[in-house]
C-alpha cells in the first residue's frame, strides 16, 4: 500500500480508490457480476490492461476485493468482493443517484430507478444480495 497523504478520511479513502478505475472495477464486480480479468477488460470505458492489473492489485492489497482461482479454469483467476468491499454499496449507490440526477446524458437504468424511488430500500436489497454471495 502506498504512503497516505495525511490524516483526513476522505484523503485516507482516496488513497485506495480515488481514481475512475477503481470504482468502475468496483462497480463492475458488484452491480454488474464482473469477477474475471477478462470481464473487467470488456467494460465500455475500456481500461488498458497495465492499468487494470495495478487498481486490481491496490484493491486486493486493500481488502476490498478476494482473489482465489477460477473453479471453472485453474489458469484464472477471480475476484470477488470482501465485507470490506460490500461496505462501498452505500457509496457507488449515492454516486449512481448524483450521476443521474444532474447529468442528462446518464439515464437511470432498473437499479437507478429502484434508488429514485427507494434509495434505503435498493441499499438494503443490494447489501443482502451481495452478502448472499459471499456467505
Amino acid at each position: 500500500m502506498e504512503k497516505k497523504r495525511s490524516d483526513c478520511p476522505i484523503s485516507c479513502s482516496l488513497d485506495i480508490f480515488g481514481d475512475k478505475w477503481s470504482l468502475l472495477i468496483i462497480r463492475d464486480v458488484m452491480l454488474r457480476g464482473k469477477v474475471s480479468y477478462s470481464e473487467f477488460l470488456t467494460s465500455e470505458e475500456k481500461i488498458a490492461t497495465n492499468i487494470l492489473v495495478s487498481r486490481l492489485n491496490t484493491l486486493e492489497a486493500a481488502k476490498i476485493l478476494h482473489k482465489e482461482v477460477s473453479p471453472i479454469n485453474k489458469s484464472k483467476f477471480v475476484y470477488s468482493l470482501t465485507e470490506k468491499g460490500i461496505d462501498l454499496a452505500p457509496i457507488i449507490i449515492e454516486l449512481m443517484d448524483w450521476g443521474a440526477k444532474y447529468h442528462d446524458n446518464c439515464p437511470r437504468k432498473d437499479l437507478g430507478k429502484k434508488i429514485k424511488k427507494d434509495k434505503a430500500g435498493a441499499t438494503r436489497e443490494l447489501v443482502q444480495a451481495l452478502r448472499a454471495k459471499i456467505n
